[in-house]
């Protein structure tokens, strides 16, 4: 695989289970996540697998769109990762989340790879105001870590 668009990695005071039981459901990881804010689970999936679909849904600032995304890895403790498509089926991004171990606790490592098209990206930048999204996405990564960072040592 390529080297990602954008990439941040934090240390966290928890056991790689526990941070990973947070990132891979969709509903709580919106609850940290900059630009996503909530998903719903579509094709009768419950819960994080391979294969599982999730509708999500993104906002940033007054601006609001959905992406259609598939479970590719589900490693509890290990890797979580997705590939996002549009709503009309064309690649957006692969997100992934791999994890460490580190002392008492473990890294935490989130990715990001660019997919669209060339063609794709002035519309999508259009719905999302963002025009340098690797840019952006590195900025968001750093804000989602930190985030994660501070629910999960918390609730220990």
């Amino acid at each position: 695989m390529t080297a990602p668009s954008a990439t941040g990695r934090i240390e966290i005071a928890a056991p790689a289970e526990a941070v990973y039981a947070l990132v891979s459901d969709p509903g709580k990881l919106a609850d940290v996540a900059e630009e996503y804010h909530g998903h719903r689970w579509v094709g009768g999936a419950s819960g994080p697998a391979v294969g599982a679909k999730f509708k999500g849904r993104n906002r940033r600032g007054f601006r609001r769109w959905s992406t259609l995304s598939t479970i590719t890895d589900a490693e509890p403790g290990r890797r979580f990762g997705f590939e996002v498509t549009s709503v009309a089926g064309l690649p957006v991004s692969r997100w992934q989340y791999d994890f460490e171990p580190a002392g008492d606790g473990c890294v935490v490592v989130e990715s990001m790879w660019e997919r669209r098209p060339a063609w794709f990206r002035v519309p999508t930048s259009t719905v999302t105001g963002v025009w340098n999204r690797d840019e952006a996405n590195a900025a968001n990564i750093a804000t989602t870590l930190a985030r994660l960072k501070r629910a999960v040592e918390a609730s220990r």
